[in-house]
């Protein structure tokens, strides 16, 4: 892939000293679009180089009247601008993109419109429109067809959408469909010669078994992550996989050398420009400091990655305020409950999910509402979210749900 994003820069810089005409734009359009997809992996999808060759090549796109056959352009602003937490102006890539393509009957464009805004969607919280946009591309790929778009988009959009769909079902509350999606993508991803994926595959896969708290599977994935990015030069997915790595060796009594990984996995991984992710990636931290003792770095982490939230809109990734809470309560000497792994979904659903059973769990302080004698008021909020449950009752939080529901009679 580094040689690849060499050969092209050659070819463009050979290009600017030709004469400034359609054919030599229609090449240049060419070029800088395929750099653009390597860019995304060699220096990750939200690096400057990347942003600033999908800029040119949309530029080049318009001179020459939007042509079909580079829908990857809008695609690669949209995941741009996604991954660096800006996305108000992913969505609009993205619906520029639907808009034009439904005009022009285009089903290629279609469907990396509805993958690029189901994915900024989900960025954003909202899980049940994001659902509805990848449920939209499963109906529209076709596999004879829609082919092309893996060597112009640098992605598997079908694959795609699955990996997502695991994030979006675990937010409305499936954690074991989630996961099976997730591991349906890895198997797919093994199958394909096609690095990229995988990596992208085992990064999600990882991201939710660290909140599902499953530190074994984890581990196995984040040394799986690291090997694959190590291999190809992938630094994106290589400072992913460290923080990964380093949150399980800080839950597992090695809190220095986790803290270590975390610290520089962070760096590394700011370092590419990404801002998606951020902030449930500095909660992690802050998490190690929490273990670690160190409590008032761990309260000024989670600051900065609630300023982060704001910031960039993610709804996402609004953990870091249930950790904050607990930090804060751990500072001034009270009881401290078990370290959150619940992601903060949409303000407005039509029923529960993941994260509302331990919103609701949290919302009831354990030793002040009993001592209280209030514990019908805390059953009575916490029951009617853990019934509404069809899965997942092997998760630390339906676990530590079903037990405190126990103790509360």
């Amino acid at each position: 892939m580094a040689e690849a994003a060499a050969q092209f820069q050659k070819g463009l810089d050979q290009l600017a000293l030709l004469p400034d005409i359609p054919e030599r734009r229609q090449k240049e359009l060419e070029f800088s679009s395929a750099l653009g997809a390597v860019l995304n992996v060699v220096k990750g999808s939200a690096a400057p180089e990347t942003g600033q060759a999908y800029a040119r090549a949309r530029e080049l796109r318009e001179q020459l009247g939007s042509p079909l056959e580079f829908v990857e352009v809008p695609c690669g602003q949209s995941r741009y601008h996604a991954h660096r937490g800006e996305l108000n102006r992913a969505q609009s890539s993205a619906e520029d993109l639907l808009h034009l393509s439904r005009r022009r009957n285009d089903s290629a464009g279609l469907v990396m419109g509805h993958y690029s805004a189901g994915r900024n969607l989900m960025f954003a919280g909202s899980f049940a429109s994001s659902r509805s946009h990848l449920e939209t591309v499963l109906a529209l790929y076709d596999p004879a067809s829609h082919h092309p778009l893996v060597r112009q988009t640098g992605i598997h959009p079908n694959w795609q959408r699955r990996r997502l769909w695991g994030i979006v079902l675990f937010c409305l509350g499936f954690p074991d469909q989630a996961l099976a999606q997730s591991n349906k993508a890895i198997a797919e991803a093994r199958r394909l010669p096609h690095p990229p994926s995988l990596a992208m595959s085992l990064g999600i896969d990882a991201l939710l078994l660290s909140i599902i708290g499953d530190d074994i599977g984890l581990e196995h994935r984040a040394d799986g992550l690291v090997a694959v990015a190590t291999d190809q030069g992938f630094p994106f997915y290589r400072a992913t996989g460290a923080i990964f790595r380093g949150w399980v060796k800080a839950k597992n009594a090695n809190v220095t050398e986790g803290l270590s990984l975390l610290r520089a996995g962070s760096s590394a991984y700011c370092a590419t420009g990404a801002a998606a992710w951020m902030p449930l990636y500095i909660a992690l931290l802050a998490g190690a400091c929490e273990i670690a003792g160190q409590i008032e770095e761990g309260a000024a982490r989670l600051d900065q990655a609630l300023q982060l939230v704001e910031r960039t809109g993610g709804a996402l990734v609004r953990r870091g305020a249930r950790s904050a809470e607990r930090l804060a309560a751990a500072a001034a000497g009270a009881s401290r409950g078990r370290r959150g792994t619940v992601l903060q979904g949409p303000r407005h659903r039509p029923k529960a999910g993941s994260q509302d059973v331990g919103a609701a769990r949290r919302r009831e302080p354990c030793p002040t509402v009993r001592d209280q004698g209030r514990r019908a008021a805390a059953r009575d909020l916490l029951a009617p979210v853990y019934g509404w449950f069809t899965e997942g009752f092997a998760t630390p939080d339906l676990k530590a749900a079903k037990a405190l529901l126990k103790g509360l009679g």
